[in-house]
């Protein structure tokens, strides 16, 4: 008889998750005893389930100091466990630290979970290919597998008594129901789709299928917004259902619409006809799990979409400002959802990865006749042309790494690139900027016929580039020009103006980070074939700040030259002996 541990300190749609792999493990082992510790809050989904032997809780905040830790500690030696399972990624290594000590705890010789590098006490591995390589219920599946279960899908569980299924009845009695929930949980608020949209989407829904509806959630959820949109007739459930008593009544219900939650996980494994609407968090990982079901994923379709949970880390969990991702999502993507086409996420040339990010190996003429190609496609392309102060911003910026991590294109701008790939012993084939790329796109857009929009930098100056490249270039078609800013509050406007000028190329002058988080986010629906952030390159074409002359950027000091004539610089400059230390560690 083997006495497993299974660790699952998570969230409720966490716990329902990891179902299929406690059922298989069940199946596979009918002597053995497994035991699940995991939250308060969600320890009610195993409730009449028979999936576990015993349940035990912790917080998932609790502190150090607390007794129920110690009085947990002696349990969990007092189990003898044989094995111990963590239904975890270890995305932090204070959350790897935790488990750690959960393992001394309780003792298992043998322990066995997902394997990133940043947990050392694993005896039994299963290889970490990063949040939504496959679906979370299948990464359990697969984890319980190494013990002999089968790793086939097969649905989620979660328990309900007999009163529960009877208090449901009596409230919801045979008719036809749709369920719709108004928030997200309480990890991220971001993952919240407006409640005027979703109550749009239900009243259409339920007028169409001459359903009531049902509004399911806690206290905290945007329902009072939600009921004050509804036409339907509704039964309000807000804070007033256990959870067992939840999944009773989503149970009675044909169908569910929601943002990713908990309440989504259960709504798809009691049966429910699910429509999620998902933004920031990574639908891959945890889209509705319904192997014998339906369900629909509704998103955007944004390049920045998903920045929660990307790789192994936890990512941007409250998303960004802007939230284009869930603001653009609309009622009628909902009731009537299409194939939202995945941004097309190739490199468009090798690259070198440094500190984490793609650097891509290309010269000017390379970029030239690669833009050429672009022109004849049809397809959206983003170009971030990357520097070593760039990079340092996406170490802490998980939104802007992902940005740059999903760019078509991340040309070397910037001399410390070049000397971090020698220090690598490899090497880029020469420095590729976006101020000498935009006259050289320009040149080269005169001679095609491509029509190029400058958005960005102060008020005039976008113009006086224009006029100074016409100048140069006159066949040169300028679609439009606009200073505007990277404001949310803008963003509808100013991808109307872009798209009706039927601009070919898309040049953003608002400044890294923020202009390739505005051309991320916008990417679904500019009609431009390409799109690029070059800073302060109008500000040069226009004469309004003066470049470095041409021997100091030969020499690899443009930056030095910009700090002298603009010593305000000097702490942003600061990024750039850390980006070189940092190179050469990781060389090392």
């Amino acid at each position: 008889m083997t006495r497993f541990l299974i660790v699952q300190i998570a969230d409720i749609g966490d716990l329902v998750l990891s179902t299929p792999a406690l059922a298989a493990l069940r199946d596979s082992h009918p002597d053995g005893t497994l035991t699940v510790l995991t939250t308060p809050h969600a320890a009610p989904i195993l409730q009449h389930t028979r999936l576990a032997d015993a349940v035990l809780t912790l917080p998932r905040r609790v502190r150090p100091t607390d007794p129920a830790l110690f009085a947990l500690a002696r349990t969990l030696r007092a189990g003898k466990f044989d094995a111990l399972l963590y239904f975890h990624h270890f995305s932090t290594r204070a959350g790897a630290v935790k488990h750690g000590l959960i393992a001394l705890a309780a003792g298992a010789p043998i322990r066995a979970g997902l394997d990133n590098g940043n947990a050392p006490f694993l005896t039994h591995k299963l290889p970490d290919r990063g949040f939504g390589a496959v679906h979370q219920a299948q990464y359990w599946l697969d984890l319980a597998a190494l013990f002999g279960a089968t790793p086939d899908p097969r649905p989620a569980i979660v328990g309900m008594s007999k009163a529960d299924r009877a208090w449901a009845a009596a409230l919801l009695p045979n008719g036809a129901y749709i369920a719709v929930h108004a928030g997200s949980g309480g990890y991220s608020l971001a993952r919240r789709w407006d409640a005027d949209k979703l109550a749009d989407a239900a009243n259409r829904m339920a007028e169409r299928e001459r359903a009531q509806i049902v509004i399911v959630g806690g206290a905290n959820d945007n329902h009072a917004a939600l009921i004050a949109h509804l036409r339907a007739p509704y039964v309000d459930l807000t804070g007033r259902t256990t959870l067992n008593q939840l999944a009773a009544a989503l149970a009675r219900c044909r169908r569910f619409i929601g943002a990713d939650s908990g309440v989504m996980h259960i709504a798809a494994a009691v049966g429910c006809d699910v429509t999620a609407v998902f933004g920031a968090s990574n639908h891959a990982a945890w889209r509705p799990w319904t192997p014998t079901g339906h369900s629909t994923v509704v998103r955007s379709g944004v390049r920045c979409s998903p920045c929660s949970y990307v790789g192994t880390g936890v990512g941007a969990r409250d998303g960004c400002p802007a939230r284009t991702c869930m603001r653009w999502v609309t009622a009628e993507d909902v009731v009537e959802p299409k194939t939202i086409s995945e941004p097309r996420l190739t490199r468009a040339a090798p690259t070198l990865t440094i500190l984490g990010c793609p650097v891509s190996r290309i010269t000017y003429a390379e970029w030239l006749d690669l833009i050429a190609a672009w022109m004849q496609d049809g397809v959206f392309h983003h170009v971030v042309t990357l520097n070593p102060e760039m990079i340092m911003i996406a170490r802490r910026d998980p939104v802007f790494r992902v940005v740059v991590e999903r760019a078509d294109l991340t040309p070397p701008d910037g001399v410390g690139l070049l000397i971090a790939a020698r220090l690598r012993g490899e090497s880029l084939p020469e420095r590729v900027t976006g101020s000498d790329g935009v006259p050289l796109i320009a040149a080269r857009a005169a001679r095609e016929g491509w029509r190029l929009f400058l958005l960005g930098a102060a008020e005039g100056v976008a113009g006086r580039a224009a006029d100074a490249l016409i100048r140069r270039y006159p066949s040169l078609q300028i679609a439009g020009v606009y200073a505007g800013s990277p404001d949310p509050a803008e963003e509808d406007a100013l991808v109307a103006r872009i798209n009706a000028a039927n601009a070919d190329i898309l040049l953003v002058a608002y400044g890294a980070p923020e202009q390739d988080k505005w051309i991320a986010r916008c990417s679904a629906r500019l009609n431009v074939k390409m799109a690029m952030g070059i800073g302060g390159s109008l500000d040069f074409i226009a004469g309004v700040v003066p470049r470095a002359p041409q021997a100091w950027r030969r020499m690899g000091v443009e930056w030095l030259y910009r700090l002298i004539r603009q010593p305000w610089r000097w702490r942003r400059m600061l990024r750039l002996p850390r980006f070189l230390l940092l190179a050469l560690m990781e060389r090392k």
